[in-house]
């Protein structure tokens, strides 16, 4: 049984997708359609765009999200693989919807392109952080951030895998948290450098401007169950997308419940769709014994 699961902020590189665009016709009609929905070069940015540019989150996430499409696209394709489910990692979640047709391509980059933009207004620059601490469960490490917190925000705010979770939040409040952390035994605890504090309740302001434009999009059938990073848990009903999607936006990312949970229901084989190999990395910890596969360009292609 495989599951296909999408990268999110982090994975993009300048170069990502442009193999693929053009020794197949199936990814370059993908950039195509992204360039004519967002009404600028998408694709050139993905494939000769720099760092800097890339990084800027209203361009990473339909950049990723155009670059995890066309891989899809093509291993279509090329090969027989179904999924029994589709996850993706935030951003990702996107990229698994437009993977089990409940969104269009379309609608997907142009609501991306302003979830980030709307992420990176959240909160001024310097306001919010994010730190990846390694080395502490998940219930001392959430009893930590609200002994740090002092009356500003921090939480845990991804479950990667055992062991590495991200918190976010206000800088002081991370700083403190951090050093708490370290204090009880932390092997890490690494400030990372992101210009939001993602999936935190800063982002409230964020959510509520994503329902606004979700509001206008339609959602279809859903061809099979999506694992959502708010629950851990598959869902399958077209009713429930846009409010997960909202939710999701400060909500922590459950990652390493989620793989765990279609590894319980079944699956065997991951694919990792898209720029970058860290779901992969992550699969290989949490699934143990598990088959991982990625699809990133011509040559990994050619492994699956």
């Amino acid at each position: 049984m495989n599951a296909f699961l999408f990268p999110g902020q982090g994975s993009q590189y300048t170069g990502m997708g442009k193999d693929l665009a053009e020794n197949f016709n199936a990814a370059k009609l993908v950039f195509e359609e992204a360039n004519d929905a967002l009404g600028f070069d998408l694709a050139a940015m993905c494939f000769s765009g720099s760092d800097d540019e890339l990084k800027l989150t209203a361009n990473t996430q339909p950049a990723i999200l155009a670059t995890s499409v066309a891989a899809l696209r093509v291993l279509e394709q090329e090969t027989d693989l179904q999924p029994a489910f589709a996850a993706g990692h935030s951003l990702g979640e996107y990229s698994a919807l437009v993977a089990v047709g409940a969104l269009s391509l379309a609608d997907a980059v142009k609501t991306v392109r302003q979830r980030g933009t709307f992420m990176q207004e959240a909160v001024p620059v310097g306001v919010g952080a994010m730190a990846a601490i390694m080395g502490i469960d998940a219930p001392e490490l959430a009893a930590l951030c609200e002994k740090a917190a002092e009356g500003d925000v921090v939480a845990p705010a991804n479950f990667n895998s055992p062991g590495q979770i991200v918190i976010a939040g206000h800088a002081t409040a991370v700083e403190r948290a951090m050093a708490l952390a370290k204090e009880a035994g932390a092997k890490r605890a690494l400030p990372l450098p992101v210009s939001a504090p993602f999936h935190s309740a800063l982002m409230e302001p964020a959510a509520k401007r994503l329902a606004e434009v979700l509001a206008g999009v339609s959602v279809g059938e859903l061809k099979c169950p999506v694992v959502g990073n708010v629950e851990a848990a598959p869902y399958q009903e077209t009713e429930r997308v846009k409010p997960l999607l909202v939710e999701q936006v400060c909500a922590a990312v459950r990652w390493d419940e989620s793989v765990l949970k279609m590894k319980e229901l079944g699956v065997t084989n991951y694919i990792e769709i898209g720029p970058g190999k860290v779901l992969s990395g992550l699969a290989k910890r949490i699934a143990k014994g598990s088959t991982v596969q990625n699809i990133a360009d011509v040559d990994s292609l050619k492994k699956l």
